[in-house]
């Protein structure tokens, strides 16, 4: 097993394989908390920062947003994802995103962060593209991962297993960088992968998730954040 690949690459290999849903008990748990968020915004433009195979653009477009993109450092990523109808589709960094000053009314990202060192450059530069008043929501895997040293891993279609480095971010850090950005938390939600247990194929009984909680118990796997551009 390949060990720490940096996220561009692991992400170009994962692309082959990588599903346009969320497909793990962690993913679940996290669109459990952050789609009926997205679903109260009713904002006019909305843009999906690492948006990967775009699965939450479709989820985007059914809020009413006029005008859906998601952007991706990985062009990989961006050519095996969804069908263009959900939405436009970007290749570009989430640090130097390519968009005038205010262009959105909503960002959503959805655990991006965790391939993020700078987490006040990304809070400054979600600032910037998103218009006064508008909302961001996003979400990072939670201290717990590293409190417990869990991993973040993938297979290739060849069956090659590869682990990403995940740059560790306490909630502080969040708050912090946020604060620095101008953005205004409205709320913080720790969702533990029981919340997205009923997304499974097997609900309650997913054995995925029965093996995490008879070793780990049930602690937060995601920490989510949604917050306001202040006028």
């Amino acid at each position: 097993m390949s060990t720490g690949l940096a996220a561009r690459a692991a992400y170009d290999l994962w692309a082959g394989t990588y599903p346009p849903v969320a497909h793990n008990p962690v993913m679940r748990a996290e669109q459990s908390v952050v789609e009926p968020l997205l679903a109260r915004s009713r904002a006019a433009r909305a843009l999906d920062v690492g948006t990967g195979s775009g699965r939450y653009l479709p989820i985007l477009r059914s809020t009413g947003a006029r005008v859906v993109v998601g952007v991706d450092f990985s062009m990989a990523m961006i050519a095996g994802g969804r069908a263009a109808a959900a939405g436009a589709r970007i290749c570009g960094d989430a640090m130097r995103l390519p968009f005038r000053r205010g262009a959105f009314d909503l960002i959503n990202a959805s655990l991006m962060v965790g391939d993020v060192a700078d987490l006040r450059a990304w809070a400054l530069e979600a600032a910037r593209v998103l218009a006064r008043g508008g909302q961001v929501v996003y979400s990072d895997f939670h201290p717990t991962w590293t409190e417990h040293g869990w991993r973040r891993t993938f297979r290739t279609a060849g069956g090659d297993e590869h682990e990403i480095a995940i740059e560790p971010h306490t909630i502080a850090d969040h708050l912090e960088a946020m604060e620095g950005a101008g953005l205004a938390a409205l709320a913080i939600r720790e969702p533990r992968i029981s919340a997205g247990a009923e997304r499974g194929e097997g609900g309650a009984a997913d054995p995925a998730v029965r093996a995490f909680q008879k070793q780990w118990g049930d602690p937060p796997v995601v920490v989510v954040f949604h917050a306001v551009k202040q006028p």
